[in-house]
């Protein structure tokens, strides 16, 4: 039974409530009223932006935001790009977590030097520090700030407090820099989606049964692609607010831009037991309010689903994965082998069906999306009085909190858990990014979190290694572990549905979190560790570019964990340098040889020098366009710089690196079909490259060491046109195509024109336009 439905066309929506699509509009006793462009204003999305808005008008958003947040995989990024900028204090509250690294045991002090600094800076410019093991980001900002009709920029692509009534966006880390010095989040005003809830969920349904139910209905038709999300229909009130957040956190798996909730007594008594009742109030659409599409959920047809290799949207029920077998296990291992470059690894996934069922190697409920109080209570109920078995499965939970951690202890869960055989950790990400409870070569582990990209689990392919994830509810994972690791579907298991009350305990927050915010102290010295490193200077634009293309990916989506890997090279980050050696390491080993040999080039062209092999370049450029310049007038005049194509890249993290890896390897550009997401996009703008797409045909007239010669490039940007000639040239090859850009605010053409948003900021401060 198929539990989800799109409505590709527009509808209204009337009273919260009944669906009215435009065909009906006629006939309708107040058709009158149905006007779509005043019924789109009655979104709770446009309300709120609106609310946020600091310019005219409604189409072209400047958004300032209430608060922001970053973990330190980003935060000393973000925060050494604010200085050079021209931070001086943090004019809203800024949260910094320490949930990403915290386990990693890579580099040797760089881990906990990262934490010092972010102490230190929160001293510096009044922000807030959460150590380590305290809470995992999404859910100290669930327990502490959001709030009704908030926005919330943070530097993870999970920043989705939609169901508390909060837009919140996770942007690269460049965004969250132009918040700090109080500039604004630029983006035409995006669609709305509804999300249409009924029913009830089974026994057994869990909020990751929902989420990946939605996934594989809307992302590869691109339903939702950089929308908004806004869920409405009577199936809401039936759902806990840890269900609706469970479903919330996991949209950033569809590609959308954020979410919103319809708020309601659920809401405000979550809001309230977090001592924060007054950041409750109604939110619902208006009378009558337009949608751009729908997705109607019935809840009630919402089975036990599994996400196999590699996608969330790779999406089976376990009913059918179970029966289809062997047969269908090789498929499934067939597409997940053709995403990766070595074809010969085996994920054994065929050899782990035996008993009339797959066989998994671990258990993991954790982060944002799996250690929330009631999945884990939920797993608890399951297992309570069983055990797991002595053999190769492992079963590890990650409660997302400290507050949460204490009332599981207090009430007993946490001795149910631990007495079956379950390991019990502190508040951390690391199973989420690969850096914790790696399985074995070959291994598969199942994950109420929230991705299963290749290498998310930490192993490396690069090196022979290969094991794999696949998502599923906490309930399910928690009944697959009481059939030592057999794949069951949490509605086969009877168990107590009831959930003891929640009851938040502050007092670790109290007695651990530093709170500096609006106590800003001029006088406190930022800490610096011996592995953080300030970003490379980057030139500016030059009137044309040549670029050479160091990697050409025709997957179909190149994911942000392809381009950077995460994991252990997430140690590095705080290294611009030594980080940028893990670029592409995974999915084009020879990038950043090839990338640094341009680079070389360019920093000759910079010190006066043209070196040989970019006189050859230059020569052959001069030749195949019959130019006439000197290679003098074509060096002081065409920088030159690597680039990357691929078919979508993006999909996935937030991490700025997946763009500032390249910048500092010296790239100039993308040149895509498209961009799977808005962040990595403006990662991309904002370090300083050209976000380029181009057509199939023309993609297929590039080619690893071919060159592309954009003339006039920069003219071109500055100006209202979007069409860029482009020459593709090599040794007797010559092809002419067309780029684009795309829309771009005038603030984004600076920018690149800049050469990065360090130099643009810091060309502002030189003139006093800093705001």
């Amino acid at each position: 039974m198929n539990a989800v439905t799109l409505i590709s066309d527009g509808i209204f929506l009337e009273n919260g409530n009944k669906i009215v699509t435009k065909e009906s509009v006629v006939n309708h006793s107040r058709s009158q009223e149905f006007d779509e462009t005043k019924a789109a204003k009655e979104t709770m999305a446009y309300r709120i932006m609106m609310a946020h808005q600091t310019s005219e008008g409604d189409e072209s958003l400047r958004i300032k935001f209430d608060a922001l947040t970053s973990h330190d995989i980003t935060y000393v990024g973000i925060i050494q790009t604010a200085i050079a900028s021209g931070l001086d204090r943090f004019p809203i509250p800024y949260v910094l977590t320490n949930c990403h690294n915290s386990l990693a045991a890579v580099g040797g002090t760089i881990n906990e030097d990262d934490h010092v600094f972010g102490l230190s800076a929160v001293k510096r410019f009044g922000g807030i520090y959460v150590p380590p093991h305290l809470a995992v980001i999404h859910q100290y900002m669930r327990e502490t700030m959001a709030g009704c009709g908030k926005m919330i920029l943070g530097s993870d692509s999970h920043t989705r407090y939609g169901a508390l009534g909060t837009m919140a966006i996770g942007e690269g880390g460049p965004e969250l820099v132009k918040q700090l010095l109080g500039r604004t989040y630029d983006i035409q005003r995006p669609k709305v989606v509804a999300i249409y809830l009924t029913g009830k969920p089974r026994h057994g349904i869990g909020p990751q049964d929902v989420a990946l139910a939605i996934e594989k209905a809307v992302f590869k038709n691109g339903f939702v692609k950089n929308k908004i999300m806004e869920f409405v229909g009577p199936g809401i009130h039936n759902l806990s607010m840890d269900f609706r957040n469970g479903i919330d956190v996991m949209t950033t798996e569809t590609t959308c831009l954020t979410t919103i909730w319809c708020t309601d007594d659920t809401t405000k008594e979550f809001l309230t037991i977090h001592g924060r009742g007054s950041d409750y109030k109604l939110l619902q659409p208006g009378n009558i309010a337009y949608y751009d599409g729908l997705v109607k959920v019935e809840l009630d047809k919402v089975e036990s689903m599994i996400a196999m290799p590699f996608h969330p949207s790779n999406v089976y029920t376990i009913k059918e994965l179970n029966e289809g077998g062997q047969d269908l296990l090789r498929q499934i291992e067939k597409n997940a082998v053709d995403q990766l470059d070595n074809k010969e690894l085996r994920l054994m996934l065929p050899e782990k069906y035996h008993e009339n069922k797959l066989h998994v190697d671990q258990g993991i409920i954790v982060g944002c999306s799996g250690g929330l109080y009631e999945n884990i209570m939920a797993a608890a109920n399951i297992v309570k009085g069983k055990g797991v078995g002595q053999e190769r499965f492992a079963f590890s939970v990650y409660p997302s909190s400290q507050p949460i951690y204490l009332e599981l202890m207090r009430n007993g869960a946490l001795g149910d858990l631990m007495e079956a055989g379950a390991i019990i950790r502190s508040a951390f990400c690391g199973p989420c990014f690969g850096a914790g409870d790696t399985p074995n070569n070959g291994g598969l582990s199942a994950r109420h979190a929230t991705r299963n990209f290749p290498n998310r689990e930490g192993s490396k392919p690069g090196q022979g290694q290969i094991s794999s994830v696949a998502l599923m509810d906490a309930r399910s994972i928690a009944a697959t572990a009481i059939n030592k690791g057999a794949l069951t579907a949490a509605t086969e298991v009877d168990y107590d549905d009831n959930i003891a009350s929640y009851h938040f305990n502050d007092k670790p927050y109290v007695n651990k979190v530093y709170q500096g915010y609006g106590d800003a102290n001029t006088a406190e010295e930022l800490v610096y560790g011996p592995s953080i490193k300030a970003w490379p200077k980057i030139e500016a634009l030059t009137d044309n570019i040549l670029l050479k293309v160091a990697a050409y990916i025709d997957d179909p989506v190149t994911t942000t964990d392809e381009l950077i890997p995460s994991g252990e090279t997430s140690s590095y980050r705080s290294n611009p340098y030594a980080l940028s050696e893990f670029a592409l390491s995974r999915k084009v080993p020879e990038y950043v040889g090839r990338a640094k040999t341009v680079r070389d080039w360019e920093k000759s062209r910079q010190d006066g020098v043209i070196n040989l092999e970019l006189q050859n370049a230059y020569q052959m450029i001069n030749d195949a366009l019959n130019l006439g310049k000197s290679l003098d007038d074509l060096s002081k005049s065409t920088l030159v710089a690597s680039m990357i194509y691929a078919n979508k890249p993006g999909d996935g993290s937030a991490r700025e690196q997946a763009a500032s890896c390249q910048r500092v390897l010296g790239g100039g550009a993308n040149i895509a079909l498209e961009y799977a997401t808005k962040r990595y996009r403006s990662n991309v703008i904002n370090w300083g490259m050209l976000p380029f797409v181009t057509s199939e045909t023309d993609s297929r007239k590039l080619a690893v060491g071919d060159y592309v010669f954009v003339p006039n490039v920069r003219a071109i940007l500055l100006s209202d046109s979007d069409d860029f000639k482009a020459y593709v040239i090599n040794n007797g090859k010559k092809e002419e195509i067309t780029l684009h850009l795309g829309y771009l605010s005038n603030e984004e053409k600076s920018i690149i024109a800049k050469g990065c948003l360090i130099n643009y900021y810091a060309d502002s401060k030189s003139n006093n336009d800093i705001d």
